[in-house]
């Protein structure tokens, strides 16, 4: 368990299983789950409210599949530079990372392949 004041976090997550599996653990773990979004659009229509300290987003997100966490981070970054942003996915694809530290603003990458 963590001390001191929880970091606030929200995520994005199609998967209703995986987020809501995410969002236990992170509960468990002392974070304060802020806003659980099965879109991007649901979260950055709420970041504003949540006041989160931490985004957590799917690469691949509705309606596409395509890219919209990646465009979501972007956005996040770009309006909510204090916010953290943690990119999820099972696909190793370093164009996505790339483009998000593109701005020079700082972060860390790391990136594994699955199955």
């Amino acid at each position: 368990m963590m001390s001191g004041p929880a970091v606030r976090v929200v995520l994005a997550e199609d998967s209703t299983l995986l987020r809501e599996g995410l969002v236990r653990l992170l509960d468990e773990a002392g974070f304060e789950v802020a806003g659980a979004y099965g879109d991007a659009e649901q979260l950055l229509a709420d970041v504003g409210r949540a006041r989160p300290d931490v985004a957590m987003l799917d690469v691949r997100l509705p309606p596409d599949f395509t890219d919209e966490g990646i465009r979501a981070a972007l956005r996040l970054r770009r309006d909510h530079p204090g916010v953290a942003i943690l990119i999820l996915s099972q696909y190793l694809e370093s164009l996505y990372a790339e483009e998000l530290f593109a701005s020079g603003q700082g972060g860390r990458a790391i990136c594994s392949r699955s199955g």
